[in-house]
């Protein structure tokens, strides 16, 4: 739901927003995409992919291709916002936690506690939901905590 829900968002601050998707589909969940296709605000440029972002000194336009016509056209834009979903940078953990089908770690619910003893998780490698700044910093916070008791008990500080 990234894209749909980042443009639909952009509106609210925009007079216009241009979602480009790079298949015949969304894969965003049924309700946001009728939330981006029912609003006025929104153009949807399927089978389409950034070429190039224009200007010099700042943004002007992106260059943009349909990858079924090959046609390549200009969009006008003041700004330009990348939302192509978040993929955590977990793959180094890969043989010593435990991960879900889409890379992100697994905690023991309700904390930041792996099932190795001392190790901990927070933020966009554990949050699939929120993956927001601020969410980030509070599970930080906690794993931080967590840490820090975790090696009181142990005696090391």
């Amino acid at each position: 739901d990234t894209a749909a829900e980042e443009a639909t968002f952009l509106t609210k601050m925009c007079s216009h927003v241009h979602l480009l998707v790079r298949r015949d589909e969304m894969r965003a969940s049924k309700i946001m995409q009728e939330r981006v296709l029912n609003n006025d605000k929104l153009t949807v440029h399927w089978n389409s992919s950034t070429l190039e972002v224009l200007g010099e000194t700042e943004v002007e336009g992106a260059r943009i291709r349909n990858s079924v016509t090959g046609e390549e056209s200009t969009i006008k834009s003041s700004a330009f916002f990348v939302a192509i979903g978040h993929k955590p940078n977990t793959g180094m953990f890969k043989e010593y936690l435990k991960m879900d089908d889409h890379g992100y770690l697994i905690t023991h619910p309700d904390s930041t506690h792996t099932d190795v003893n001392g190790v901990y998780v927070c933020g966009d490698a554990q949050d699939s939901k929120y993956r927001q700044a601020v969410t980030a910093a509070g599970t930080g916070c906690m794993a931080a905590l967590d840490a820090e008791r975790y090696l009181t008990e142990k005696g090391i500080i």
